[in-house]
């Protein structure tokens, strides 16, 4: 084990000690730090540890940078400094305290869907496969699809719908699931609840729109009667239901004896949330749903769809700063459950990419840097696979220019994407590998957006350090802004 003994006694020093710390635990490569008082940790001086490969501020945590060797690092800390650590959701749950009222929001919208994006990466592969094997007409076999010549990738395309169609199709069910695991409720009643929401008894979303009213059942209680719709791959019913079962349960704990809670807190939890789903939640979240999804379709697909293309792509960087950037989750998943596809997370992946060019641009000009090409080489590695982190509050916002012209780079791809309609069939991976989550048509598009995202901020990036256009900003102590400052 290496011995960063020295080096961790530094840090409790810089950091300003022991009682400065609310939480502590570590990651693949960060040590993660909830602070009493922020402002009393020295940036420069923790910055300056051998050790240490740069900082920043997220979601309420101030994160140290270390490396693949940071389980080692994190032991001795904890072994000089007295601090036990603790789980890393006990420190996102500590963390919450240095967050304003919207970024707790943005914080709990992005802790639901984050144990949902593997299936939906996948879910988007799937789709993307399938538009090869079924959509695309190849002129090697006669202007033919690949399923029309060959039985066997006919079958393969067959089977492929059915992890398609559990991913998206009853997306709700892990909606309302990850809602109760987040808001520590119980688990089974939310998973119970997403089925009631897709149920094959109810008429599919999908089919509401060609149907008549004679053609929707309907529950007929005598008085009145209740529409048996389903609410396939809808995000807001699915998340208001979600909401209202927990802080029910939550609620009827408080006030039911724990004797009898085991049988009714379930009951008297889950029927009136399935009831109020359908009959007032579920109508008003596809209607709110479909508000969203119409506006932003509208503003991507309008004559000046370009403007809109820019300003997000330019825009979703800093977006990712403040922990908004989460809210858009909601919203591509809205529109390919409205028109089978998304343009914005196009724009999404363009921006990852643009971030990590500019990184290459700063490992260009300053090779030779070994510390700091510890830092930039895996940042912007990790920007071509889809995590833009380590590179903004490693390398980009730190030098300032860089960020800046992954801005400009990034806006001018998220224009093109737009003006060219690039479709992607789900979310994906948001870099490079982007491109196999694109619906076949736009590929070519896609690339020549993924050339721009490439190739500008690269080139304006080593032109303003030439130039030395905003070189002179260079943020030494690296003081991430929180939303609202």
């Amino acid at each position: 084990m290496a011995d960063f003994k020295q080096d961790a006694q530094e840090l409790l020093d810089a950091i300003g000690g022991k009682d400065n710390i609310s939480a502590v635990t570590h990651c693949a490569t960060r040590m993660r730090f909830v602070l009493n008082e922020p402002d009393r940790a020295d940036v420069d001086r923790i910055e300056k540890i051998p050790s240490v490969k740069g900082t920043f501020t997220q979601a309420g945590q101030f994160q140290i940078i270390v490396g693949n060797k940071v389980a080692d690092f994190y032991n001795q800390f904890s072994s000089i400094s007295g601090v036990e650590g603790v789980s890393k959701d006990d420190v996102k749950s500590a963390g919450k305290q240095n967050m304003n009222w919207l970024q707790r929001a943005m914080a709990t919208l992005a802790e639901i869907f984050a144990p949902l994006i593997p299936a939906i990466v996948v879910g988007g592969l799937i789709l993307g496969f399938r538009n090869i094997l079924e959509a695309v007409q190849f002129s090697a076999l006669g202007g033919q699809t690949i399923v029309e010549t060959s039985q066997f990738w006919n079958g393969v395309n067959a089977f492929l719908w059915l992890p398609g169609e559990a991913i998206f199709h009853f997306l709700p069910v892990g909606i309302t699931w990850s809602i109760t695991r987040k808001m520590g409720t119980t688990q089974i009643l939310g998973i119970v609840l997403g089925i009631t929401l897709v149920s094959p008894q109810l008429l599919n979303a999908y089919g509401v729109a060609g149907a008549t009213a004679a053609d929707i059942p309907v529950w007929d209680f005598g008085f009145a009667q209740i529409q048996m719709i389903g609410y396939q791959a809808q995000v807001i019913p699915a998340m208001l239901a979600g909401f209202l079962l927990a802080y029910l349960e939550r609620g009827l704990r408080k006030v039911i004896p724990e004797a009898i809670s085991m049988i009714f807190v379930p009951l008297f939890a889950l029927i009136p949330t399935v009831l109020a789903a359908h009959l007032i939640l579920g109508p008003i979240g596809w209607q709110i749903g479909a508000w969203i999804s119409d506006i932003v379709y509208a503003g991507l697909t309008s004559s000046f769809n370009w403007v809109f293309g820019f300003i997000f792509g330019g825009l979703y960087a800093p977006l990712v700063i403040t922990g908004l950037h989460h809210m858009t989750n909601a919203i591509d998943l809205q529109l390919i459950a409205d028109f089978n596809g998304t343009i914005l997370w196009p724009m999404i992946a363009l921006s990852n990419i643009a971030q990590g060019s500019a990184v290459l641009g700063i490992i260009y000009l300053h090779r030779g840097n070994k510390r700091e090409e510890q830092i930039s080489i895996p940042a912007m590695i990790s920007c071509y696979l889809g995590v833009t982190e380590p590179a903004m509050f490693g390398i980009n916002i730190k030098y300032v220019y860089p960020f800046v012209a992954a801005m400009i780079g990034s806006a001018i791809a998220g224009m093109m994407s737009t003006m060219f309609n690039v479709t992607a069939n789900s979310i994906g991976v948001g870099g490079l590998p982007g491109i196999l989550s694109i619906q076949t048509p736009y590929w070519l598009w896609f690339a020549l957006c993924m050339a721009v995202a490439i190739v500008v901020p690269f080139v304006l990036t080593v032109l303003f350090e030439k130039r030395g256009i905003m070189t002179k900003w260079k943020n030494e102590n690296l003081p991430i802004p929180k939303l609202g400052q």
